[in-house]
């Protein structure tokens, strides 16, 4: 199961394992079982902290991780590689007795949770959110003895998926009802379960001394902006709903220059690293809702807390479009689907449609045809907006096929499920019918500004935050950067150029703009 490279790596992190540990197989006769069984022996001979035991798990494949003599409740239904890999290392070494790198407070609130809590999470190994949510679960069952996990891996588990239409992942059940769909970080988790720690983290935050640089919005503008801050000797915060923005949600990425290959969630990780490491303060779980200035910048949070800062930096990035038809919201996560990577596999050998024709569309179509029995594409234009390269790619697959000048119109479903779209020909003005088991949004970008509507910075008709050179808004002491400003291109790499800006823009405005209160000093000794 493990090739050379693979058990090197794992033999190094399994030295940090502290206390013994078992591994516990449930299986059958299938393929999918010896598999699982071959895996759970390679790892418990490599180290004499893991003893290997049979399960009695109902799911079968399944492998459960505990503390030796303990009933264990990190499990996992499927063959946790790919993606879950790392999943499966971090289960063992907590298990084991190495501790998390959560936040101290966060970890000592999920130990004083009460009540039983069983989480069960339904993921695709291909899906790049899902690791995220499986490993926030299983370090909470590890720390609290009255939460359980299960990872099921939906291929595996097609009569579940079934029953529960699950269409999209990752997908949480707590105690049996839906719980979450979607990234959800672990303090949001724990949020949702801790009833009053909302109330409690926006009195803390209130309380706050104001910043000299605020950054809202944690992607690749905020980190850069933050980054450049913290450099002056400033003292800098991010605040923002996630760290990584819609970076989070980017696998591949090719053209970040000096970089061949990485993927989005190890880049974000690379840019909260390298912003932590300048004292930068990170506030998360936190969504601006208003912003309005009194000598200092306030920014209103929808928790209810204010942060006050001599400057801010908007980098609140952009969000996928919606199609804003008919059917949509409907079917959202029933068919309906925006990460071809993560939802693609719900669809193997089902036909599907991929509205869009710029480059997120026809990679999109590219990636899904690997899996699916047919894609259609969907562009309103006459003409496609990808790459030269990508469109070649593209009409090279025998199952891909591209449809012009057409625009959606409704999605169609049959109550628990999309069964359709129609469209209409705009050369002719017919309407005109695709039967489809999945519908892939891939038609670009508005801009995270909707709290700014009303205030004093100035929008474009479009939503995007109308900036200068130097990255400042219409509002003193406010800058803006990236995609939710009206640079011209959405671009990772442009976005750090631009937080870089406002974060120079930023200082040159604190040397040129004393405190507030030192402002007021100086007023009332000329005064006096």
């Amino acid at each position: 199961m493990l090739d050379t490279n693979l058990k090197q790596q794992l033999n190094g992190y399994l030295q940090y394992i502290v206390n013994p540990i078992e591994i516990s197989v449930s299986g059958n006769d299938s393929d999918k079982s010896a598999e699982l069984l071959a895996l759970a022996s390679e790892i418990a001979e490599m180290s004499p902290k893991i003893t290997q035991t049979s399960g009695t798990n109902a799911r079968k494949p399944s492998m459960s991780v505990a503390p030796k003599g303990q009933a264990p409740r990190v499990h996992f239904a499927g063959i946790p590689m790919g993606h879950e890999f790392t999943s499966l290392v971090l289960a063992l070494l907590q298990s084991g007795g190495h501790p998390s790198k959560a936040d101290a407070a966060v970890q000592e609130q999920i130990r004083n949770l009460k009540g039983e809590f069983h989480f069960e999470t339904y993921i695709s190994l291909s899906c790049h959110n899902c690791p995220d949510v499986v490993q926030a679960l299983n370090l909470m069952a590890t720390l609290n003895p009255g939460i359980t996990h299960t990872m099921i891996d939906g291929a595996l588990f097609q009569d579940e998926v079934n029953e529960r239409q699950i269409m999209a992942v990752p997908n949480v059940y707590l105690n049996g009802q839906p719980f979450s769909q979607g990234r959800i970080s672990l303090e949001e988790i724990v949020a949702k379960l801790d009833t009053g720690a909302a109330e409690r983290k926006a009195q803390e935050l209130s309380e706050k001394a104001p910043y000299d640089v605020l950054v809202v919005g944690g992607g690749p503008a905020g980190a850069a902006a933050a980054i450049y801050a913290a450099r002056k000797g400033i003292r800098t915060a991010i605040v923002a709903e996630r760290f990584g923005g819609q970076v989070m949600d980017t696998v591949g990425i090719e053209n970040f220059i000096s970089v061949p290959y990485t993927e989005g969630p190890k880049l974000a990780a690379s840019l909260e690293q390298h912003v932590k490491q300048y004292g930068v303060e990170v506030i998360t779980e936190q969504r601006a809702a208003a912003i309005s200035r009194d000598g200092y910048v306030n920014v209103d949070l929808a928790s209810g807390a204010t942060l006050k800062s001599r400057a801010v930096i908007l980098a609140t990035g952009a969000r996928w479009r919606d199609l804003n038809v008919p059917g949509e919201l409907e079917y959202r996560t029933k068919g309906v689907a925006y990460c071809p990577h993560c939802d693609g596999p719900f669809f193997k050998g089902k036909r599907v449609a991929v509205i869009g024709g710029g480059n997120s569309g026809i990679e999109a179509a590219i990636d899904l045809a690997g899996i699916v029995e047919h894609v259609t594409v969907v562009e309103f234009a006459d003409t496609l907006r990808a790459d030269e390269v990508l469109q070649k790619k593209a009409r090279s697959m025998g199952n891909i096929d591209i449809i012009m000048s057409a625009r959606t119109t409704e999605v169609i479903g049959d109550g628990s499920k999309v069964v359709g779209m129609d469209y209409e020909d705009r050369t002719t003005g017919e309407i005109k019918h695709l039967a489809v088991a999945g519908i892939f949004v891939q038609i670009g970008l508005v801009p995270n500004t909707e709290f700014l509507k009303g205030s004093e910075v100035a929008l474009t008709r479009f939503g995007e935050i109308e900036i200068d050179t130097k990255g400042a808004t219409s509002l003193p002491g406010v800058y803006a950067a990236g995609d939710a400003t009206t640079v011209p291109f959405k671009q990772i790499i442009i976005s750090m150029g631009a937080g870089a800006t406002a974060a120079l823009g930023a200082f040159d405005y604190l040397i040129r703009n004393p405190a507030p209160e030192a402002a007021a000093t100086k007023a009332d000794a000329v005064t006096a």
